[in-house]
């Protein structure tokens, strides 16, 4: 018995910090999630010229928090002829393969569960193309033909798109020369420039990958409710129904964390490799290290200036206490920029926090650039039909992203050959992407014209009722 808790002491000691990840992580998630529903619920009010959710909270922030007390207490319901296993696995399955490959990814220089994972950006595509089976199973086990067909086509969908997705990654891969997260990172560190300039076919072709990945408008076909109700999700009710929604949204944030440490520098700041803005007199101070801070300060100065526009006292008190929030995050961000400036003797004893700060906020802010991206998309570009999404896919997103891999391949045995680095990079990797892009139309006429064949040769329908 001693020597069973001596063990464990010893693990503890060993593996404390991935375990308190783990935990912040299964336990802050799923609130970072809601607030994320919030903000889109927000934005699709603002496009649609309305406010949204104002009733619960100020400014409805308690809003997520009502949701969620109405899905745990909400009655559950098990379909009759149900397979009940399955029906209860499912949803687990989906929503623990999502939180899963999270732990392989680093949100900034100091925080990743997975520490010098060698195979990183491999587990996490991978862990994260395993949610697939919670969906088909939960599909199958409701014994209703709205939810198996809304499974079959998640499961055709996916593997679609993840084909594209991971030619893709291939062609990000071929820059940074490694599968470990912090490498890649470093790799765009020491060549002073984003791979997403490098191969901008490869960042397109991933962007709209990824968005059919995650069941997103407009490729949210397996979810339908124009023609099945909710699809896979159709027979799912209270809890069990917020673990898909958690999933689906945790996946969100999983692609745009791959997609922003593979092609938008990850953790590092624009033009990290540059020093056009640096004061020699300031122990080389930066300036666009003042960034962050600014940015902070912009959003308080607009939360101060909107408080005598609040119909109710309670919300001018609330924008008051965010401007407030804000100016301590300003504070924070710029504390170890200015101390390493004005204190030249503690600049390396201060580094550490401004790396783990700054990145982390640099990391965060181009996620949720991303994950905007995806919501704008879903407020402005209509459904597409099942054919048209297959047909991209296949005719379409999976001949360009094969045809870039070997672009980029033949760029880089170009630029290795004339020693190109950094930007120089450009002279090479440009003309492929140009390449590239006509290698697109190409294609896209070649599939107008099969498509007008089959059109002109197609038999009449005279039905019409």
């Amino acid at each position: 018995m001693q020597a069973a808790i001596q063990a464990t002491i010893d693990f503890l000691k060993l593996y404390w910090a991935p375990l308190v990840c783990g935990v912040v992580i299964v336990a802050v998630l799923p609130l970072i999630v809601g607030y994320v529903v919030l903000v889109e619920r927000k934005l699709m009010a603002d496009m649609q010229a309305r406010l949204g959710p104002m009733r619960v909270g100020p400014h409805g922030l308690l809003q997520p928090i009502a949701d969620a007390v109405k899905l745990l207490i909400k009655e559950d319901i098990i379909p009759e002829d149900a397979d009940k296993l399955v029906f209860w696995l499912a949803p687990v399955f989906s929503v623990g393969a999502a939180l899963l490959a999270i732990g392989g990814l680093a949100f900034g220089p100091a925080f990743q569960i997975g520490v010098n994972l060698n195979i990183g950006l491999l587990f996490v595509v991978g862990i994260s193309a395993l949610g697939i089976f919670g969906i088909v199973l939960g599909g199958w086990a409701s014994n209703s033909h709205y939810s198996l067909m809304g499974a079959l086509r998640s499961a055709a969908q996916l593997v679609s798109y993840e084909t594209a997705a991971g030619m893709a990654l291939v062609s990000g891969l071929l820059l940074a020369g490694t599968l470990n997260i912090k490498s890649i990172v470093e790799a765009q560190a020491s060549a002073g420039v984003w791979f997403g300039f490098l191969a901008p076919v490869a960042f397109f072709t991933y962007l709209v990958a990824s968005i059919a990945e995650t069941n997103r408008a407009p490729f949210d076909l397996p979810e339908a409710e124009s023609e099945l109700v909710a699809g896979y999700m159709t027979e799912f009710s209270g809890f069990r129904w917020s673990l898909y929604f958690l999933a689906e949204y945790t996946n969100m944030i999983v692609v745009a964390s791959v997609a922003t440490t593979l092609f938008l520098g990850g953790w590092l700041r624009p033009f990290a490799g540059t020093h056009w803005f640096t004061l020699k007199g300031l122990n080389g101070l930066d300036l666009l290290d003042l960034l962050p801070p600014l940015l902070i300060l912009a959003v308080a100065a607009y939360c101060i200036l909107r408080v005598p526009r609040q119909p109710t006292r309670v919300q001018q008190v609330f924008m008051l206490v965010v401007a407030g929030l804000c100016f301590v995050v300003a504070l924070v961000l710029v504390g170890p920029v200015l101390l390493s400036a004005l204190k030249p003797a503690m600049a390396e004893a201060v580094k550490p926090f401004y790396a783990g700060i700054h990145g982390g906020f640099w990391f965060i802010f181009k996620v949720s650039a991303y994950i905007y991206f995806f919501m704008w998309l879903r407020f402005t570009i209509p459904r597409y039909r099942f054919d048209q999404l297959m047909r991209l896919g296949w005719h379409f997103l999976i001949p360009l992203s094969i045809i870039n891999v070997l672009l980029v391949g033949l760029s880089l045995i170009v630029g290795s050959y004339y020693h190109l680095q950094g930007w120089a990079l450009l002279l090479a990797t440009t003309p492929a992407a140009i390449l590239g892009l006509v290698a697109a139309l190409i294609i896209l006429g070649i599939e107008q014209k099969n498509r007008a064949r089959q059109e002109a040769v197609a038999v009449p329908d005279f039905y019409a009722g």
